[in-house]
């Protein structure tokens, strides 16, 4: 027999389904990952309408039947309308939902990714911080949290702290004397070494609180997206429209 549980959570995907239903994608601080029903939710005059649309975050009401979750209520705390305002936020945000999407399973842990998810949109939404570095940060902390960091902390090869080289290969930072056993190295600044250190070891709630200069991001930019391609190897079509319109909207 079905009972209604409460879970908090965001809306990662929504489709629509018949005439007037949607199923959405919910990452939950309870359950993880799951997909439910919103009957109805897309007539003019549902309470759902709203609530079950991309980044809506708060609290759901579901009901749990044996086999599917059913949108009973939501209590939406934050829409993050802010990013409908600034397009090339937006594309950034869609490719975070998609990539939490991808990253994340059903009944499982997926508190730190939810928080790391909300505080990026954030970070998106505030003129503080360069978009670019936002998409940095969130790719690096979300690959930590799921276990698959660069080793930047020591030589990868001999463990020594003389650091100033990266290879995607070896799956993280090499030192002087090593890096010519790594064909694929390439030299990168001691401020990149501590960003990524920084960012891999700090709370979720702690990320955003620094900027870096065009030199270490675009350092940051280029070892992650190869680390990225070998690692996670998943092509996100919300990051290819992303590129295509960065030039637009970069910043």
């Amino acid at each position: 027999m079905g009972q209604n549980i409460t879970v908090t959570g965001m809306v990662l995907t929504v489709m629509p389904i018949g005439e007037y239903d949607k199923r959405i994608t919910l990452l939950t601080r309870e359950r993880g990952k799951l997909t439910a029903f919103a009957r109805g939710a897309r007539r003019p005059n549902s309470q759902l309408l709203a609530a079950t649309n991309p980044f809506a975050f708060g609290e759901f009401e579901l009901f749990e039947g044996r086999s599917s979750y059913t949108v009973a209520r939501a209590s939406i705390q934050n829409y993050f309308r802010e990013l409908a305002a600034d397009p090339g936020a937006t594309y950034y945000g869609f490719y975070f939902l998609e990539f939490a999407e991808y990253c994340c399973q059903e009944n499982n842990d997926e508190r730190e990714m939810l928080k790391l998810l909300y505080q990026s949109l954030r970070a998106l939404e505030s003129s503080a911080f360069d978009n670019r570095l936002v998409r940095a940060v969130f790719e690096l902390k979300a690959v930590s949290i799921g276990g698959q960091e660069p080793h930047v902390f020591s030589c990868t090869d001999c463990q020594g702290s003389e650091l100033g080289w990266f290879s995607v290969r070896r799956g993280g930072a090499l030192c002087e004397a090593c890096h010519a056993k790594a064909p694929d190295a390439f030299r990168v600044d001691a401020s990149t070494i501590y960003t990524l250190q920084y960012v891999i070891s700090a709370r979720v709630e702690k990320l955003y609180t620094f900027t870096v200069n065009e030199r270490v991001l675009q350092q940051l930019e280029a070892l992650l997206k190869e680390y990225l391609r070998m690692y996670l190897g998943h092509p996100f079509r919300s990051l290819k429209i992303l590129e295509e319109t960065a030039v637009y909207f970069s910043g």
